[in-house]
């Protein structure tokens, strides 16, 4: 399967963002990027951050934030700014998945982020990390028990790499949640969670084609590096060289 679209979740290059927000994001483009995955974080920055998408000629068809314990009108308001149709929550640390009650908790924030997300005509979705695929419960991973407590318009943005370094099997993993899986996290590397090993698309052992051919209902693919040992703006244009050849034409 063709990949439909391609953006950059732009934690990959937080620390240049960090000395030069509105260049950062000109060099995102100049790279032949289109689209980014922003945040509620960067958002919150100020008019600035908003300013230097438009310049910069990006769309941003997601937005990440968490969806636990915040103003929800607040994050909804920021995502339609934006431009975003998807709020995706990118991190409910390991120490809240410990049992099926918390599990039970996670759903009900995402159930009632997904209600409240209608109002603004938007969708939610989580993203998950390796923990919620090591962390079982009566042998189903944890956050494939989550997918069975939250509303059927809760997405799943797959980080396909953290599939694999939890120890899940990613093609057998998506073929069960093939309706829900939207969203693809892009990265690479040798499997293990040391970030600084990570590797642009097609460097590693991921396999993209057929992890492609898994996800028939995927929006977006997001290149993501947690770390890199190099030049990060090497290693972003290189995924998208990868995978700019793999969007649908």
């Amino acid at each position: 399967m063709p990949l439909p679209s391609l953006s950059l979740q732009l934690y990959s290059v937080r620390n240049a963002i960090d000395e030069d927000l509105p260049g950062t994001l000109a060099k995102v483009a100049e790279i032949g990027y289109r689209q980014i995955e922003s945040s509620y974080k960067l958002y919150s920055r100020g008019p600035q951050f908003l300013a230097a998408v438009r310049d910069a000629g990006l769309a941003s068809p997601t937005m990440t934030s968490s969806l636990v314990d915040v103003d929800l009108d607040a994050v909804f308001t920021a995502a339609k700014e934006l431009g975003a149709g998807t709020v995706i929550d990118t991190f409910i640390p390991e120490q809240f998945w410990t049992s099926e009650a918390d599990v039970d908790r996670i759903a009900g924030h995402l159930n009632k982020a997904a209600e409240k997300a209608e109002e603004y005509g938007l969708r939610v979705g989580y993203h998950n990390h390796w923990w919620e695929l090591e962390r079982r419960f009566g042998g189903r991973t944890a956050l494939e028990c989550l997918v069975d407590r939250v509303r059927p318009d809760v997405l799943l943005e797959v980080d396909a790499y953290w599939v694999a370094v939890g120890g899940e099997d990613v093609l057998e993993l998506l073929g069960r949640q093939r309706d829900r899986v939207h969203f693809l996290h892009l990265k690479d590397g040798p499997i293990n969670r040391e970030n600084l090993q990570q590797r642009p698309a097609g460097q590693g052992k991921m396999p993209w084609p057929e992890i492609l051919d898994a996800t028939p209902r995927l929006e977006a693919g997001v290149v993501e590096f947690d770390e890199y040992d190099g030049d990060i703006f090497e290693a972003i244009a290189a995924s998208f060289a990868y995978f700019d050849a793999r969007i649908t034409a």
